[in-house]
Formats: structure tokens, C-alpha cells, sequence
């Protein structure tokens, strides 16, 4: 942690935000045990990860290529998901990669499932929300693109980067 701490005070980037490191640390409770803390950061994951689905159905959450995010600022969730995976993990001494590469597998199998829906008000964005996936992978020094794609097909991110672009350029005309 002591490198991190001195890379960030040097204005280097980090893996790990040692200053979030601290903020968390200091919410912890005398009163439950570190494995229930453990427990419990574990389960946030799940529950973001079980979660994303529902942006789809929010109409702010279209991605927009000219601003290169979505309406909506969910792409910030990206950097959020990984810098508070960092930080929890460090905390509790688990290991970030393989509680990350977890997390993309919920998160994969949530968003496959919203594929499947015929209902187009719940699903009006699912190509954006497609995105928002590889751009918690882009933003992550945990996981990489073959992860990415050993749980998520490439090619409906493929489709889903030539849907939201075709809709802008429909959009603009």
C-alpha cells in the first residue's frame, strides 16, 4: 500500500487509490467480523453486477458517440466499479483479479438475460448497456478482452458499437 500511497503524492496513475483505500477503511465496524465485511463486499458486487440490466430500460442511457458516454453518465460507472473493487479487495486482503472476474461473469450473465426479453421498453438500451460492459473491462487493470469474451460474445458487442452508432447517425439526420 506504501507504493501506491507514494505514486499517487508523486501525480503517478495507480491501480488502487490508496485515498479511497483509507476512506473505506475508516467505515469499518468493531462490531462485525472481518469475514462478514468480507462477506459483505463481495455481495455489493453481486448486486451491481445483477444490476446493470436495469439501466437498460432508462431512456438517459443511450450512449452517445459524440460525447463518447452515455447520456446519463452511467460510462463514469466503469472507473467506479473498479476503483471500489480495488479498494474493498485491498482492504479486506482478497484477491481484486479473481473478485473482478467474477463480477464480469454475474454482470455477463445478466445483461445475456435482458438479450432475451421481448419487452422493448425494458430493453431500449441493452446495446448501450453492452457497452458500459467493455468499458469496465477498457477501464480495468485487472481484467482484459479475452476475459471479456470467455463470458460475453464479442460479437454482440460488435453489434451493439454498430447499433448505437447507426441510431446517432439516424438521429442526426
Amino acid at each position: 500500500m506504501n507504493v501506491y500511497e507514494l505514486s499517487s503524492a508523486a501525480g503517478l496513475p495507480c491501480e488502487i487509490d490508496p485515498a479511497l483505500v483509507v476512506a473505506l477503511s475508516s467505515q469499518k465496524s468493531e462490531n462485525i467480523s472481518p469475514e462478514e465485511e468480507y462477506k459483505i463486499a463481495c455481495l455489493l458486487m453481486v448486486f451491481v453486477a445483477v444490476s446493470l440490466p436495469t439501466l437498460a430500460s432508462n431512456v438517459m442511457s443511450q450512449y452517445s458517440p459524440a460525447i463518447e458516454g452515455h447520456c446519463n453518465n452511467i460510462h463514469c460507472l466503469a472507473k467506479a466499479i473498479n476503483q471500489i473493487a480495488a479498494a474493498l479487495f485491498t482492504i479486506h486482503k482478497g484477491s481484486i483479479e479473481d473478485r473482478l472476474k467474477e463480477f464480469l461473469a454475474l454482470a455477463s450473465s445478466s445483461l445475456l438475460k435482458i438479450g432475451q426479453e421481448t419487452d422493448k421498453m425494458t430493453t431500449r438500451n441493452r446495446e448501450s448497456v453492452y457497452l458500459l460492459l467493455d468499458m469496465i473491462v477498457q477501464e480495468s487493470p485487472f481484467l482484459t478482452m479475452d476475459l471479456l469474451e470467455s463470458c460475453f460474445p464479442y460479437v454482440l458487442l460488435r453489434n451493439a458499437y454498430h447499433a448505437v452508432y447507426k441510431q446517432s447517425l439516424s438521429a442526426s439526420a
